[in-house]
């Protein structure tokens, strides 16, 4: 069983946290990212990022000076997003810590597909951004089904914590054979299922945080999620979506 979840917009430096074990498998490919986005100017780049001045200003800064061997820090605790806050991976033990190594897998606009453990540095690239690129419509075109083919070589059903803007990355390339199960957190309003961002990011986090504390291998065990918010709805999941209802 493999999880995939979406990265974070806000990054930091970690590197007094715990050690990088691993490198990102395809930082050739984002490195060649980096190099273009290096070659944009302030405008392009805030074209790009849909994003204020000053932040664009802090960005920017950022990006001529990134170098993707230096000042590297493991990809789980880089990024400070809301779903990473409630996943808390500095508050598992050994084995929870090996169990998301494993298990997890962060997709990203930048490097492709990353390891908790892998050395990553802060940039800001989404998938769905219209980076110019040479030889490929967008990033989704120029990752192509690679970031499929990595999952593919795990064993297990593919449990989907991702936003859709991420998990598009990985639909297209499904095969018969393979079992994708999306994560639903919903609320019912005027009798309509709902999601709400900021709690389904807390839950995914969360529903990360079970699967690493309990070693979960098998995807019924999922439906045991104990959520202080949500509840596992048995009429409204599928073989292919497990829906969970606020309490």
């Amino acid at each position: 069983m493999k999880f995939i979840i979406a990265p974070a917009k806000k990054m930091i430096r970690a590197q007094d946290d715990f050690p990088v074990q691993s490198q990102p498998k395809y930082r050739a490919q984002a490195g060649e990212l980096l190099l273009l986005m290096q070659q944009l100017t302030f405008s392009e780049a805030q074209a790009l990022w849909h994003t204020s001045d000053k932040l664009t200003q802090t960005a920017y800064n950022q990006l001529q000076q990134s170098d993707l061997t230096r000042q590297q820090s493991p990809a789980i605790f880089s990024y400070s997003g809301i779903q990473y806050q409630y996943m808390a991976p500095d508050l598992l033990d050994d084995a929870g810590l090996v169990y998301i190594q494993q298990h997890l897998r962060i997709l990203s606009g930048l490097y492709g597909i990353l390891r908790p453990f892998d050395g990553v540095v802060p940039y800001r690239l989404e998938m769905q951004n219209h980076l110019r690129l040479p030889h490929h419509r967008n990033l989704y075109d120029f990752w192509g089904n690679r970031l499929y083919q990595a999952l593919a070589r795990m064993p297990g059903p593919i449990i989907n914590l991702a936003s859709d803007e991420y998990a598009k990355a990985i639909r297209p390339y499904l095969q018969a054979k393979d079992q994708f199960i999306d994560v639903r957190f919903a609320h019912r309003v005027n009798g309509q299922l709902k999601t709400r961002a900021t709690y389904a990011k807390m839950a995914r986090g969360e529903m990360i945080r079970f699967a690493a504390s309990h070693r979960l291998t098998k995807a019924a065990d999922l439906k045991n999620f104990d959520s202080p918010t949500y509840r596992f709805d048995s009429h409204l999941s599928t073989a292919t979506q497990l829906v969970f209802i606020a309490k």
